[in-house]
């Protein structure tokens, strides 16, 4: 069975650069991974949707299919999007587990902080009024509660190197990746190492 990470945060939090880092270690694994970023999807399939309630709910519902279809052929699906509200998350998760696990990765971040990275200034524009139904400013989010995520990375505390590692140890916990020894190989890797010892004669 395969799965889907769904990285949820206010904007400017930094869920697209952990997804693509945990995209990169995953394909290090040996995993098929297909990274979905919210905003690209959004752009390119249906770019009449607006930011409304209904219309973010329409677009996370079909990024979820998406998931859904990916999963049903073993291929892994990473999401960054915003998702700010709890009932359509749960409805994506209904919908990706008829074909693989769903796991909500929530990167926390205060509001100040996302602010102060925005490098579009995109929180100045909502707060000025040019930008409606902005999460974060003059848009709800809904912050995962617990028992919804299965991984919470704290963003305004950890380097992007160690949120990329929260998020392998948990799919580690959760069974989903394989842990490394201390080698630095997998199980696996390391029967293959020594059965071609073996093969040399170098091992018994």
């Amino acid at each position: 069975m395969s799965f889907t990470l769904w990285f949820v945060g206010l904007p400017s939090c930094g869920k697209s650069t952990v997804a693509r880092r945990v995209e990169t270690k995953l394909k290090e694994r040996g995993f098929k991974v297909e990274n979905l970023d919210g905003d690209n999807v959004r752009q390119n399939l249906h770019p009449e949707l607006g930011f409304s309630k209904e219309d973010r709910g329409t677009n996370n519902r079909r990024i979820g299919f998406i998931c859904k279809l990916l999963n049903k052929n073993d291929v892994v699906a990473i999401v960054a999007a915003i998702a700010p509200y709890r009932e359509y998350r749960e409805k994506v998760r209904e919908m990706v587990e008829e074909a693989g696990r769903f796991v909500l990765i929530y990167v926390e971040c205060p509001v100040e902080v996302c602010r102060s990275r925005d490098p579009k200034g995109l929180y100045e524009k909502a707060e000025r009024g040019e930008i409606k139904n902005f999460t974060g400013v003059n848009d709800p989010f809904e912050a995962p509660q617990e028992g919804e995520c299965q991984i919470k990375i704290d963003a305004s505390e950890q380097s992007i190197e160690q949120s990329t590692q929260a998020v392998i140890d948990g799919l580690e916990l959760l069974g989903l990746v394989e842990p490394r020894s201390a080698s630095g190989l997998t199980t696996e890797e390391e029967e293959v190492v020594k059965e071609r010892l073996r093969n040399l004669g170098y091992l018994d």
